[in-house]
Formats: C-alpha cells, sequence, structure tokens
C-alpha cells in the first residue's frame, strides 16, 4: 500500500542525483522511481519520466539502463490503452534493441506482451523461439512466469476458459520476488488473476480456493485505490463487482459494474473501460436481461475499436451471439 508519503524518498533519491553527481546511476533511479510513482500518481502521466531515464542512461553510457526504461515505457503505454497499432510497432523497436544489446530477458517478455498485442489486434501469429530463447524460458523463472501470465492474459481476454485456467495455475505457482513489487506489472497482474479468479471461482469444484485468491486480489486494488484513485478505482469495483456476482448479490454486482465503467471512461482507460462493459454484458445475459446485455456489449465493442483490438472485436461478436442465443458460453 502506497500513499503521497511514500514518494519523498523517491523525490530525495532523484533530487541527489545532480546535488551528489551521481548521474551514472540516473537512469537505474528514474527508471525504479517512476515505477512507485505509478502507485500514487495518475498512470499515463508518469510513463513521461522515463523517457527522461533513458535520456540520462544514454548520456552516461548506460545503454543497459536505456533499454529498460523504453522497455517499461512500452508495457505501460500497453497497460494505459494506448492504441494497440502504435503499440506493436513500438514494440517492435524495443524488441530490436534488446536483440542489438544481447538482453535476450528483455526481448523475450517484450515479445511475449508484443504477442499478447498482436492477438488483440487480430494478427496473433505463434512466437518462434530460438534455441538460447528456449533455454531461457526452461530455466528463468521470471520469465516463465511472465510467459504464463501473458497466455492466461490472452486465454482471459478470448474466453477460453480451459488455457486460461491451465496458465493461471502455472503462474500462480511460481513465488513472485520480492523486488518485484515495486514494479506496475505487479498490480496489472493482480487485477487480471483477480478477474480470472472470480470467473473460475463461479464455475469450480474447488470454489473456496479460487474465491480467496480473487479476494486478495480485489483488497490489494481496494487499497491501491486509496493512493491513486485515477489508476485503480475502476480495477477495484470491476473486482467487487465480479465478487458480487460470485455471492449472486445481483443487486450489489450491477451497481459496482456501473461504477467500474463510468471511473474508468472518467480515467480514459479505454480498454479497460471495454472490459467493464463486457463483463456486465456476461452478468446481464445470466440474469436473462438480453436488453441490457445488448447495451453493454455493443458499447464493449465500440471501446475495443477505438482501442484498435479489431481481434478482440470478431471475437466478442461470437460469444455475443453464442452468450445471447443460449447462455452456453462460460460466464
Amino acid at each position: 500500500h502506497r500513499s503521497q508519503s511514500d514518494l519523498a524518498p523517491v523525490k530525495l533519491a532523484v533530487s541527489l542525483l545532480d546535488k551528489v553527481g551521481l548521474r551514472d546511476s540516473a537512469g537505474e533511479v528514474i527508471a525504479l522511481c517512476t515505477q512507485v510513482k505509478t502507485y500514487v500518481e495518475p498512470l499515463q502521466a508518469t510513463l513521461e519520466y522515463h523517457h527522461d531515464g533513458y535520456a540520462a542512461a544514454m548520456a552516461s553510457g548506460d545503454s543497459g539502463q536505456a533499454l529498460i526504461n523504453t522497455l517499461l515505457n512500452c508495457i505501460g503505454s500497453f497497460f494505459a490503452g494506448s492504441n494497440l497499432q502504435r503499440m506493436r510497432d513500438r514494440f517492435a523497436d524495443a524488441i530490436k534493441l534488446s536483440a542489438e544489446r544481447k538482453q535476450l530477458n528483455y526481448m523475450l517478455q517484450a515479445q511475449q506482451v508484443q504477442h499478447s498485442v498482436s492477438k488483440l489486434i487480430g494478427a496473433g501469429e505463434e512466437l518462434n523461439y530460438s534455441s538460447e530463447g528456449r533455454n531461457i524460458l526452461a530455466s528463468n523463472s521470471s520469465v516463465v512466469r511472465s510467459f504464463h501470465y501473458q497466455t492466461a492474459y490472452v486465454s482471459f481476454m478470448f474466453r477460453s476458459y480451459d488455457d486460461m485456467v491451465e496458465n493461471i495455475e502455472k503462474y500462480f505457482a511460481f513465488q513472485e520476488t520480492t523486488w518485484a513489487c515495486l514494479f506496475f506489472a505487479h498490480a496489472v497482474h493482480a487485477f487480471y488473476s483477480g478477474l480470472i479468479s472470480f470467473w473460475v471461482a463461479r464455475k469450480s469444484s474447488d470454489r473456496q480456493q479460487w474465491h480467496e485468491r480473487g479476494e486478495r486480489s480485489k483488497l490489494a486494488l481496494k487499497k491501491w485505490a486509496e493512493s491513486s484513485r485515477w489508476t485503480f478505482e475502476h480495477k477495484w469495483y470491476l473486482l467487487e463487482a465480479e465478487e458480487s456476482y460470485y455471492y449472486n448479490d445481483f443487486e450489489v454486482a450491477e451497481l459496482f459494474y456501473e461504477k467500474a465503467i463510468s471511473s474508468a471512461k472518467e480515467h480514459k482507460f479505454v480498454h479497460e473501460e471495454a472490459l467493464a462493459c463486457e463483463l456486465a454484458g456476461y452478468f446481464y445475459v445470466q440474469l436473462r436481461d438480453t436488453k441490457k446485455a445488448m447495451e453493454h456489449f455493443l458499447r464493449a465493442h465500440k471501446k475495443y475499436h477505438e482501442w484498435g483490438a479489431f481481434g478482440k472485436c470478431d471475437s466478442l461478436f461470437k460469444n455475443i451471439s453464442q452468450s445471447v442465443r443460449g447462455r452456453e458460453v462460460h460466464h
């Protein structure tokens, strides 16, 4: 749980760079400080700091930290809902830079996110790893964890239930390193793994374990929303909605779905406005309220299209027809 007071050491670290003359470390300090700021300041605004980190790292000759700032900026922009076509091009540049610097771990993780972007756009070719890449995937736990998260995320977005469950269980099996909690990706993983957990809890025989996972995510997002309403409020509301749906508390669930949609719109997270509308649509299908379901599905389609997720738009149409026709789709 981070608050404005947590930024005091961050601001001190940045100011000391100039006073003490430690410009050689500037890229690294700015990269880490920016990630902490994402928990307190609006996400879209904090990403600009990574440009400063890149410039400072290049000025000191530290190409490694320049690359890290580039990758964090790219991944953060994806999390912020930036246009997917532009994101695909930016990730291609970051992957090329990683290859040139022989930073294979970073390259693999960037490739995994770029693959998710391509799938959402509707042009998702399968990833082909080099022999070195396959060796890293077989041995580096953080890269493997990232791979299973991205695979679970894509499966969730395309409502591929069995693949989603298989990969999120493998993701949960890896213990997250303590330092990774500093990065904004930690919060995003908590959000989507929470949404996945509540979905599985509604269907699984092991309801309690999945509900506990979802609740842990919900409580974390609630705390982060106290630090940054802008970035986290809609995420917390959507997890509240999904948990209320799990409990069959439909009146409260409906309230939180609508609050999540409004908050995501207010704070300019177009992709998560789309997602909140889509999940609300499945909820209304379950209530047999076809009119409200279609209203939300159509708004979700519009927002996914605005994001550039044309592949997701095509998939959504198929799910809508199946859902409204017979409620046989997993909700």
